[in-house]
């Protein structure tokens, strides 16, 4: 049976958010060298520079689930379309270093809550069968905008001479207008009408535009409405906010962030050329798209922890790569390392993260659960690409000691999916309680 094509119409509209996350995340690469040089900022002030907008993150990562509950999925993406073409305006023409850190973190705002509120939107428009490909979509142009961050970055350079970082940033904005105006165009998730605004009527019509057989899930979310008015922290929810912390925590101590945000410095520290280093950047954008689409085929068919054992793996064996390459200064094989790492997260967390926490939370805690894990991530994301630049330069730890941290941490993560994480594969959303309590 072929998905039916306003389902297709209505992710591929509100993945387009995943692009402006992965270009806002990515795009910062190719100036935060020119900006330290530019402000003539420390280390310190330089790290706060490039992470304010992963401290953004977390602020609508906690914020996401309330305006997501209040005026609706539909509504609130709309509005971080908005708040994404004002930051990166904003930032590219910043004149200060404070200016620039107020739109950073806009920015940073407006990743965050497109993290909880657009997986959201997927997962609850999805029919089982297909949420895991659906919920992918998301995070393929997430890579996508990665990818195109990158290559723009490559071919801007020199335009404009000492200025071409603030056409690197500016070139958001198309995309933020573009995702904007596919909003309003796009319905309201049913479930949202049924649970929040006991609207069955227009939740139906939906329905029945996506293919869904209405009466039946209808029937399915109403049973589920006593629930509405239960706390994430009540008690009950203990192992689903344990999965969610988990996959999250592990996602950002794999050091992803730290290589899509600092990737040409990590190429530059290997030997590489500044030219070099901004094609080998395009280089992980490549990886990540094609592994990505392995992961988007692959999802449900095999399930979210097949591809996670897949990925752990991986990581574990790139992540040592890197640092033995590091310890014998073997800088010729660092960029291949680093391309096994990419495909590894790819494959594995990149493809499962947002579709696993979207979907293992029951419909009354789904918002502030997606929130916590959403948090969980950018949080972690915060921490390590602050601190990244500083660890990487101290003479007793640098790099080596850095990736060798990285891989032990991937360890644990092979061992939290072999013992704890549940199969989601082709549940459907009601029963994921049942699902995962026993």
């Amino acid at each position: 049976m072929l998905m039916n094509r306003n389902l297709i119409l209505w992710s591929i509209a509100v993945a387009l958010g995943g692009f402006l996350f992965g270009m806002d995340v990515a795009v910062i690469s190719g100036a935060e060298q020119v900006i330290q040089q530019l402000w003539n900022l420390n280390s310190l002030m330089h790290g706060t520079a490039i992470a304010i907008a992963l401290y953004g993150t977390v602020v609508g990562a906690i914020a996401g689930s309330f305006p997501a509950n209040k005026i609706g999925r539909k509504k609130t993406l709309l509005w971080i379309g908005i708040i994404f073409l004002v930051s990166s305006i904003g930032a590219a023409v910043a004149q200060d270093v404070y200016t620039f850190m107020v739109f950073r973190f806009l920015g940073g705002f407006a990743i965050g809550a497109s993290s909880v509120v657009a997986p959201i939107y997927i997962s609850e428009i999805a029919p089982p069968k297909y949420r895991g490909r659906m919920g992918i979509a998301f995070q393929l142009n997430i890579v996508a905008g990665i990818l195109f961050a990158y290559l723009s970055n490559y071919l801007l350079q020199g335009v404009g001479g000492e200025n071409d970082w603030r056409y690197m940033l500016g070139v958001v904005a198309i995309p933020s207008l573009l995702f904007s105006i596919f909003m309003l165009f796009t319905p309201e998730s049913p479930r949202w009408l049924i649970l929040y605004k006991n609207d069955e009527e227009q939740a139906r019509q939906i329905f029945a535009k996506s293919g869904a057989p209405a009466d039946e899930v209808i029937k399915e979310i109403k049973s589920s409405l006593q629930q509405k008015k239960e706390s994430l922290f009540s008690g009950k929810f203990n192992r689903y906010i344990a999965l969610a912390f988990l996959i999250a925590f592990f996602n950002q101590l794999s050091g992803i962030n730290a290589i899509i945000y600092f990737a040409p410095r990590v190429f530059n520290m290997a030997g590489l050329e500044k030219d070099s280093a901004f094609l080998s950047s395009v280089g992980i954008g490549v990886v990540n798209f094609i592994f990505t689409l392995v992961g988007w085929y692959l999802i449900d068919r095999v399930g979210r922890r097949t591809l996670l054992y897949i990925g752990s793996v991986g990581y574990i064996i790139s992540l040592a790569l890197i640092a033995v390459a590091f310890q014998y200064e073997l800088h010729e094989g660092i960029t291949w390392f680093v391309f096994l790492f990419i495909a590894a997260h790819a494959i594995g967390q990149g493809a499962v993260i947002w579709v696993f926490i979207s979907e293992v939370f029951p419909n009354s805690v789904r918002a502030a659960g997606m929130s916590l894990g959403s948090l969980t991530h950018w949080f972690f994301a915060a921490l390590i690409s602050q601190t990244f630049t500083f660890f990487a330069e101290a003479p007793a730890i640098g790099p080596v000691k850095i990736f060798g941290f990285f891989a032990v941490m991937m360890v644990f993560q092979l061992l939290f999916v072999w013992k704890m994480m549940p199969e989601t594969k082709g549940v459907a959303l009601e029963a994921m309680e049942r699902n995962i309590s026993h």
